[in-house]
């Protein structure tokens, strides 16, 4: 395992925790955010395929909860490069033990933390301080017509953000909140 990366197992399987070890020196410092072995290792499996940097310019901003359904289903590495956000993934896999959870972890730009994210989970985020910069990640291109979200504010998820939420894009308040209906996603 590289020494590159502490890795934590989190309570929503497959789920985890990477933080950066940096090599520190007068001159600064050198972090490796990405190493494809290490990375196959954990089980985190499927090539990088889009590489995307997201500037948020207000405090209590979410963005979420974003998910690709098969054959695109995608693993996101997500990290946060200026400020710090609430980062919050949702199990969403029909055959999982711990569907509809959620789990939440403070990532900034001082704590050098990556959440690893599998296939079937819903991802997003609220920002807690203001031009926050994330840097994701991802197995698969976006593929519009595999897009779905979760509402940030679903009851039956129940997400409990840090902050009142002061921003919402149209998109996001508009996906759709869980009913019997929803079954999960099949891997």
């Amino acid at each position: 395992m590289s020494n590159r990366f502490q890795i934590q197992s989190l309570p929503l399987a497959g789920l985890m925790l990477m933080e950066r070890r940096p090599i520190c020196d007068e001159r600064g410092f050198l972090e490796r955010l990405f190493c494809r072995d290490t990375f196959l290792q954990l089980g985190i499996d499927g090539d990088i395929q889009q590489i995307n940097h997201t500037l948020t310019r207000q405090r209590g901003t979410v963005r979420g909860m974003h998910y690709q359904v098969p054959p695109h289903a995608e693993v996101k590495i997500v990290t946060c490069l200026r400020g710090e956000v609430f980062d919050v993934a949702v199990d969403l896999r029909a055959e999982s033990p711990t569907f509809l959870q959620w789990h939440g972890e403070f990532l900034s730009q001082d704590n050098g933390r990556m959440l690893a994210i599998p296939r079937g989970f819903a991802h997003g985020f609220q920002t807690l301080t203001n031009d926050c910069e994330m840097l994701y990640f991802h197995s698969a291109n976006y593929e519009p017509s595999a897009e779905r979200g979760i509402s940030p504010l679903d009851r039956q998820v129940g997400i409990i953000w840090p902050l009142e939420i002061t921003d919402l894009s149209q998109r996001d308040a508009g996906h759709p909140w869980l009913d019997a209906c929803f079954t999960g996603v099949s891997l």
